[in-house]
């Protein structure tokens, strides 16, 4: 498999104990025709309310490579990953293999398990006990910057 091909991260840092609250307005935005918004907020939010669950074991990481598109995680976006979470089949996750930083879905077999790509272009990643490989934990969340 290529490395510059495959979905792979920076890890960005962990969660502090800051909090940015920001407003929450109470229209929602019609994704197809026009409302009218309103003014009203609908309550102060910390943007670490929607995808934190377990601070202490939370951390980021941006995404590089395009392996992961089919599920909706494209190069350039921050990955929010929780090690408290027990991986599970179907997961998607962060993990090193042979040193190498990937994010891929999980799927567990009876002796091995497989981590896999959303892009038909990369073949899964077959692994046994014996090979040198950790899940650092599971993603939660992503975050994109659209301009």
């Amino acid at each position: 498999m290529p490395r510059n091909m495959e979905t792979t991260g920076t890890v960005l840092g962990s969660v502090s104990d800051s909090q940015v609250n920001i407003p929450m307005y109470g229209s929602r935005p019609q994704a197809g025709f026009a409302s009218v918004g309103d003014e009203h907020i609908e309550r102060v939010l910390d943007i670490n309310d929607l995808v934190i669950k377990h601070p202490a074991s939370t951390f980021f990481v941006r995404v590089e490579g395009d392996s992961m598109e089919g599920a909706g995680i494209y190069s350039g976006d921050v990955l929010v990953v929780d090690k408290a979470i027990a991986p599970k089949d179907g997961h998607i996750v962060v993990g090193a293999v042979l040193g190498e930083l990937l994010v891929k879905r999980l799927r567990a077999r009876s002796t091995t398990f497989e981590l896999h790509s959303e892009n038909e272009r990369y073949a899964p990643i077959v692994v046994s006990e014996q090979d040198d490989c950790h899940i650092w934990g599971v993603v939660v969340g992503s975050v994109r910057v659209f301009v």
